[in-house]
């Protein structure tokens, strides 16, 4: 029997690369061997709404990502592709589970902490309780994988936590989920210093046009020591080559040695990873342009998506609500 795999994603729009290298390649993966659950967290994304505004109106965020996920290879057939919120089973679990979670253990939670240092005007309780609305998004599916990298295993274990307070109170009634390791790259912005991030402008996107992925190369900061063509560079410094390792993997030791040796300069490295960022998109490009053709598509795959989610949620909570006592246990005759 396959495993079931949940994973979810804030709506932040129009995928860049880091979010296509860091998650979604890995998602596509993962549905040859295990039953996929792939959500658009819209409720999460509340939370710093106040602190960081979105660029982009909500539907139009979770429109786009969607877009660009099914584009990359999520299929619908294969996974469950939903929105959070149209299964609002979610929030009732959210409830009942944090009945059950001592607020200490939510109050020493380092993204707790550093969210609160960066909104200190806007620590609401949603923040707060983050990690509780997230272990019902897993435990709600009955899911038993999760993928994730290191940095995410104490959120995991958290929920982990949870799981096992509420079955010592309840009896058992969730899988405890378990981590599926991703080596998941940092993949870093334009700027070569920050992560790759929408909000700090030094991404590219997935269906940027080729105009504009040059363009936004080319921009790119390289090694700051290299100031004339003639400089001989650091490439091991480089963002640009970073990305190359992704990018043009084959060619990586030569351009290194080039680099090196002041035998290419900076434009024409930036022209070359274009190029081959610009040939590796051109297949997603064209299904992208295909799906968004289609009206209502999108919208079709998320209603789907949610019922087939709300299916797996009704039976779950009712046995949750079963076991906590809200409702009455359903005698099934001999």
């Amino acid at each position: 029997m396959k495993g079931r795999v949940f994973s979810g994603a804030r709506p932040t729009g129009r995928q860049h690369i880091g979010n296509y290298l860091g998650a979604i390649q890995n998602y596509v993966k993962l549905q040859d061997d295990y039953d996929c659950i792939y959500c658009i967290v819209d409720i999460h994304a509340l939370t710093t709404l106040e602190a960081t505004p979105m660029k982009s109106g909500l539907q139009e965020n979770i429109h786009e990502m969607m877009l660009d996920w099914l584009a990359a290879g999520l299929d619908p057939q294969r996974s469950i592709l939903f929105v959070q919120s149209h299964v609002p089973q979610v929030m009732e679990l959210h409830t009942l589970l944090s009945m059950v979670t001592p607020l200490g253990w939510l109050t020493r939670v380092a993204t707790f902490k550093e969210k609160a240092r960066m909104q200190p005007d806007n620590i609401n309780y949603g923040l707060v309780g983050y990690p509780v609305l997230m272990t019902a998004d897993i435990v709600l599916y009955k899911a038993n994988i999760v993928p994730v990298g290191e940095d995410q295993l104490p959120h995991l274990e958290l929920a982990r936590e949870i799981v096992r307070r509420f079955h010592y109170l309840f009896g058992p009634t969730f899988p405890e989920p378990q981590a599926k390791l991703t080596n998941a790259p940092l993949v870093l912005g334009l700027d070569g210093v920050n992560k790759m991030s929408k909000s700090l402008n030094n991404d590219i996107e997935l269906a940027a046009s080729p105009e504009d992925t040059r363009e936004r190369v080319i921009s790119a900061f390289t090694d700051p020591a290299r100031r004339y063509r003639s400089d001989p560079g650091h490439p091991e410094v480089c963002n640009v080559y970073r990305l190359h390792s992704f990018y043009n993997p084959e060619r990586l030791g030569e351009l290194g040695a080039e680099c090196r040796s002041a035998g290419i300069g900076c434009v024409e490295c930036k022209e070359a990873l274009a190029r081959s960022i610009n040939k590796e998109l051109e297949p997603f490009r064209e299904r992208r342009a295909e799906l968004a053709a289609r009206p209502g598509y999108v919208k079709e795959v998320i209603a789907d998506g949610a019922r087939r989610a709300s299916a797996i949620a009704t039976e779950t909570l009712t046995e949750v609500k079963q076991k906590m006592g809200l409702i009455s246990r359903q005698v099934i005759p001999d």
